[in-house]
């Protein structure tokens, strides 16, 4: 995904750094947010554990 065809209102939120593609997105304004990986494989324990804390914190 081009960031600059992304619709008003969503913004991107995670880049890779092997090539500058768009990993990660959300909604603003919105409950919504998406990333194009598998945070659960990150290489350290811990390195991805706020996208599992920001998920649980937007069911309310």
């Amino acid at each position: 995904v081009d960031a600059a065809t992304l619709p008003e209102g969503v913004e991107q939120t995670h880049v890779s750094l092997f090539d500058g593609t768009n990993c990660g997105i959300a909604i603003k304004g919105k409950r919504a947010f998406a990333v194009q990986y598998h945070p659960e494989a990150s290489p350290g324990p811990q390195d991805s554990f706020y996208l599992f804390e920001k998920f649980v914190g937007e069911l309310g």
